[in-house]
């Protein structure tokens, strides 16, 4: 990708950011009479979508998000796995002696773990492991290889020759049996690609790890309800099940964004393809455990999901995806990144002006639809479950943690927009617990 795209990027950065604040101005610098009550109009709209959304899992067991083993072995295709990891001495082995234990026929299985460029025991972990499993596959790539996570999945797709690809992070852990009912799944859905419910390994850990997990059932709840009313849902990086064919005719997986997963997400949108969600079995992974690596995360995360929509957003209103599909990017994009920024400028407007804020019952209708999603996310049956001890208490004090977005999404954007990007993959450190 070029310079000039960069700077591309950084100007629709600059654009949006400086829209958010005049959408959070001109309120307060001219009093429109019925405001109010046109604010109270899109809070109307907003819960109304949010419940429908949510809605559509109460029938979730009927169409197949929990599935049993229907397919036989025969009928299996071959799957490749691969897993990029640097610096992951705390969890590689545990996860190769995982996934070599999974019920699925071995000539079928293949098997990639990328060493990306790692300074630690990762090396020597993985040449002993490939002496104990003959069939494990050991790519390496040098440190200064570039493409981050992207790179690496990339540069292991020509070692590759099986009719699908399973992405996993090197924390992942899935049951047994797994693999096959995900190929029940999609052998029912006819899925181009599928994304397993992430859950929570840690979840009891502490206080940030207790409310990533509850995150994590909300935002299943939320891309269950949205594949089920418009068509559109997105992959989660670990866990994600794609057919090659249908990766390599999007053009891979692309070096130049900090988030690979939903990139592809957007671009399989545009191309037609189907994306399945499927509560259990789900794959567990770690949890961050304090707040410096959950504000590092999230803020990659945040980078990411702008970089998707800058890239591709005028595809997005051509006639490549339908006007439903149109309207819940719109409405999720507005929610998820305009409306923590109108906030902001809001609130501090207020301050500023002795003003009242303008946009609150549409924040405070937000925070209403995540809570009742965190609440019936954690309360759903489950094979994993969200929490030992749900209670509404809990629910409360998570919709609390979920403010923390409102200011990761203005600093995120403000930085997109003053300071060039250099692509770089931040790794988040697993213990291995």
């Amino acid at each position: 990708m070029s310079q000039g795209f960069y700077k591309n990027r950084r100007l629709k950065s600059f654009i949006f950011l400086s829209a958010c604040f005049f959408v959070a101005l001109i309120p307060h610098a001219y009093k429109f009479e019925n405001l109010f009550y046109l604010i109270l109009a899109l809070s109307f709209v907003v819960v109304l979508y949010g419940l429908l959304v949510i809605s559509r899992n109460f029938n979730r067991n009927k169409i197949l998000s929990t599935v049993d083993i229907r397919i036989s072995n025969k009928d299996l295709p071959v799957l490749d796995i691969l897993v990029a990891a640097r610096d992951e001495e705390n969890v590689i082995a545990r996860l190769v002696d995982r996934l070599f234990n999974l019920d699925y026929p071995k000539n079928k299985l293949n098997i990639y773990i990328i060493d990306d460029g790692s300074t630690d025991k990762t090396p020597l972990i993985l040449d002993r492991l490939s002496r104990q499993y003959e069939k494990l596959k050991v790519v390496s790539r040098s440190s200064n290889a570039g493409g981050g996570k992207s790179g690496a999945l990339n540069y292991a797709l020509k070692f590759t020759h099986g009719e699908w690809l399973l992405v996993l992070d090197a924390d992942a852990q899935l049951k047994q049996d797994s693999l096959k009912r995900l190929f029940s799944f999609v052998e029912e859905g006819d899925w181009s690609a599928v994304q397993l419910r992430k859950s929570v390994i840690n979840v009891n850990k502490n206080f940030l790890t207790s409310c990533q997990a509850m995150e994590m059932a909300m935002d299943a709840i939320f891309q269950y309800g949205r594949l089920s009313v418009a068509g559109v849902s997105e992959l989660r990086g670990n866990g994600q099940l794609i057919k090659k064919d249908t990766l390599l005719a999007c053009g891979s997986f692309n070096e130049d964004t900090v988030t690979d997963d939903l990139d592809l997400s957007l671009r399989l949108l545009l191309s037609k393809s189907r994306i399945g969600i499927l509560w259990d079995p789900p794959v567990m992974e770690e949890a961050v455990d304090n707040l410096y690596a959950l504000l590092a995360q999230r803020q990659r995360w945040a980078e990411g999901g702008l970089q998707r929509f800058f890239d591709y957003g005028d595809q997005l209103f051509t006639n490549k995806i339908d006007y439903l599909q149109k309207f819940d990017l719109t409405y999720f994009f507005i929610l998820q990144y305009a409306l923590p920024i109108i906030s902001i400028f809001d609130l501090v407007l207020s301050i500023a002006l002795l003003d009242s804020p303008i946009y609150w019952p549409i924040s405070l209708t937000a925070f209403m639809l995540s809570g009742i999603a965190f609440w019936y996310g954690s309360s759903c049956k489950s094979e994993v479950p969200v929490l030992q001890k749900g209670n509404l208490l809990m629910v409360f004090v998570s919709v609390f943690y979920l403010s923390h977005w409102f200011l990761v999404i203005p600093w995120v954007t403000i930085k997109m927009s003053i300071f060039p990007k250099k692509i770089l993959w931040r790794k988040t450190l697993h213990t291995g617990v």
